[in-house]
């Protein structure tokens, strides 16, 4: 055993970033994501091909592409990897060891006025964690939950989690039908009917969220149910986006009205108020774990929403 360790090639530090390149298919990306350039990237891997003595990537202007031996250690490294994580994860839960960076995802279709609820409060109360903070889809956020890259996300909440996954915290999110200020469509002081637009919304040009995500999905089933078949214009992932379009006069659409309170008299939209009204339930997901860190569970109950 002593010998052993005394002549690894590598560490767990260089295996991480062979793993890296591995999925990546390239130095750039991989050194991108593990914070170091291009060339120090290339030199790490060098120097564990060196100290292996056989190459693991074949190298084209390309890309780069692992070669028999390094396919062989990606598929048997990537349980060492998986463990050593299980392991430091099990360590932060058991015995509430604090970590320095707390990783959470947010849905592109959250509009970037809730951000303050999300992240205000917790920097307050603890600022020495470091918060990493990505926008992604929502299947791409349970993805990185279940791999363990990710904390807790933030989305729209799907009709199904996997099991290894919980959604501690829940708030309804109401929306707005918005239109250009010069739009025809009428306004009144309440809601107004859906089927007395019918016609009139049948015949505006739509700025709609992506219907292949989970709001899109919901948003385009709800509107034919409410008879309207709409053939969207254009599909966007951003209802932030969508709001500066439809201020722009590109069309209408219907968006969350949180978001609209980013935009005041700078982005001027008309609001109009329907009978029924769409609606969606946005979650903080996380993984199933008895016991959840203190910088997590503290993220969690500072959540002003």
């Amino acid at each position: 055993m002593s010998w052993f360790l005394a002549t690894v090639p590598f560490d767990l530090y260089e295996l991480g970033l062979f793993h890296l390149v591995a999925e990546e298919g390239s130095f750039t990306l991989a050194g991108q994501k593990a914070g170091l350039t291009q060339s120090a990237m290339t030199r790490q891997i060098r120097g564990v091909e060196d100290q292996l003595g056989v190459a693991l990537f074949e190298r084209t202007t390309r890309r780069v592409s692992l070669t028999p031996a390094g396919r062989l250690l990606y598929a048997k490294s990537k349980p060492i990897l998986a463990a050593a994580e299980a392991t430091l994860q099990q360590l932060q839960q058991d015995f509430a060891l604090i970590p320095q960076t707390l990783r959470v995802a947010v849905d592109r279709s959250i509009g970037l006025a809730c951000f303050p609820g999300f992240f205000f409060a917790f920097r307050k109360r603890m600022p020495a964690v470091q918060l990493h903070v990505q926008q992604l889809t929502g299947d791409e956020i349970i993805g990185a939950l279940e791999a363990r890259t990710l904390d807790a996300g933030l989305l729209a909440l799907p009709r199904r989690l996997p099991g290894t996954l919980t959604a501690t915290h829940r708030f309804a999110d109401d929306f707005v039908l918005i239109a250009p200020p010069d739009s025809e469509l009428p306004s009144t002081p309440g809601p107004t009917n859906l089927r007395t637009l019918r016609k009139r919304l049948a015949t505006q040009r739509w700025l709609l969220i992506d219907h292949r995500g989970t709001t899109g999905a919901r948003l385009h089933a709800w509107l034919r149910k409410q008879g309207l078949e709409i053939s969207p214009a254009i599909e966007l992932d951003s209802f932030d986006v969508i709001v500066n379009l439809v201020a722009l006069g590109l069309g209408c659409s219907f968006v969350p009205q949180r978001v609209l309170a980013l935009y005041g008299n700078r982005r001027k939209v008309r609001r109009i108020a329907t009978d029924p009204r769409f609606g969606r339930e946005l979650a903080v997901v996380v993984r199933k774990n008895r016991k959840q860190p203190e910088p997590l569970d503290s993220f969690i109950r500072c959540i002003l929403f």
